[in-house]
């Protein structure tokens, strides 16, 4: 009975990134796809978590200098290191919103038209909400009127 409950779960096919490229319009977001991009988007969100722990080791290892120079050279590259986590800060946010969006099936849909946003793009870019269109759009009114 054991064994029968075990091949009841459906096995979805992971699929390479050529897979999803080459897939059928009528395939778009479908099991396997959804899939793919929240394997992705998790092996990215684990990236960013690894580098802040990085970070945070990296800070708590107190060098100490006496040279100004050197010292002022490593306080430098704390800034440039604290700047590039915060960025990734913002990214990780996006990276959990888009996991959310593929748990309740709204993943792939452009926030504005709710047009497909493509495979492509997803991609080059998991963590897209907009489509190609929508999002030239969106930059085109910024640059008209300012952020």
């Amino acid at each position: 009975m054991a064994v029968k409950t075990a091949t009841a779960v459906k096995k979805v096919r992971e699929l390479s990134e050529e897979d999803v490229l080459k897939a059928p319009d009528k395939d778009y977001m479908n099991e396997a796809q959804l899939a793919f991009f929240k394997r992705k988007l998790i092996e990215l969100r684990d990236q960013l978590l690894q580098n802040a722990d990085d970070t945070g080791e990296h800070l708590r290892e107190n060098e100490v200098t006496t040279d100004p120079s050197d010292r002022a050279t490593l306080e430098e590259e704390y800034t440039l290191e604290l700047r590039t986590r915060d960025r990734e800060r913002k990214l990780l946010k996006k990276v959990e919103k888009s996991i959310r969006m593929i748990d309740d099936g709204s993943y792939g849909f452009c926030e504005e038209t709710g047009e497909p946003i493509g495979v492509a793009r997803l991609i080059a870019r998991p963590t897209a909400t907009l489509s190609l269109e929508a999002q030239e759009r969106r930059e085109r009114v910024q640059k008209m009127y300012g952020d």
